[in-house]
């Protein structure tokens, strides 16, 4: 019974790996702009569904990786927040073009980068804009989209503890018990964000910059 029991919650989890660590992502850029201007780009923001603050600020973090990466030197959002609550400035819509380029003169920075979530859940999806602190126009704009793994990692959880209580439980009553208790506790602790979801998100971010201009030229060797 046992065996029975642990070969179908092998299959459910195997059949709901299938395209779960599928991403993609794409964007667009300024044509004729000379990228090498910006020496610094500021994360001025994180907005949409997104739930806690450490949340955004892992956004954040993962498109000024990406900014480092292209030889950018960013800006962080936590440094911009301080920033601007010094210069006591009125924070309204910093999605708005000219509300961010406004942000960006006070920061003394080229060009500033406002990120928006518009779905974090078994799917995530995201847009990013640099935006120009000159004419608030738009240098570059990009999105993505991929599944988190949350409804895995939930469903993993649940049938595993479902699976453990059957096997383990004694009478029938028993086992019935320990299944439906087991399943919710594997639920609940499945909702817990995994080192595997973090990854995730930063693969989109990766996908999403896939195409941003490097500062500089990439030697060949």
């Amino acid at each position: 019974m046992a065996r029975k029991v642990l070969w179908c919650v092998s299959c459910v989890v195997a059949l709901a790996m299938v395209g779960c660590a599928a991403s993609r992502g794409e964007s667009v850029i300024k044509h004729g702009y000379d990228f090498w201007r910006l020496d610094k780009v500021a994360v001025i923001e994180v907005v949409g569904e997104i739930g806690s603050e450490a949340a955004r600020n892992s956004v954040a973090h993962f498109f000024s990786m990406e900014l480092l990466r292209r030889r950018y030197e960013p800006v962080e959002r936590l440094q911009v927040q301080a920033i601007l609550e010094e210069q006591e400035f009125q924070r309204s819509d910093l999605t708005r073009p000219e509300e961010a380029a406004r942000a960006g003169r006070i920061l003394n920075v080229p060009a500033v980068l406002v990120i928006t979530v518009s779905s974090l859940g078994e799917e995530i999806s995201m847009t990013a804009k640099m935006i120009d602190v000159e004419d608030a126009g738009i240098l570059w704009m990009g999105a993505g989209s991929g599944r988190t793994g949350r409804t895995l990692s939930t469903l993993t959880g649940a049938v595993l503890g479902a699976g453990a209580g059957a096997a383990l439980g004694g009478d029938s009553t028993g086992r019935a018990f320990g299944a439906v208790a087991g399943g919710v506790l594997g639920g609940v602790a499945g909702h817990a964000l995994s080192p595997q979801q973090a990854a995730q998100v930063q693969k989109i971010v990766k996908d999403v910059c896939e195409d941003l201009p490097w500062r500089f030229p990439v030697a060949v060797p």
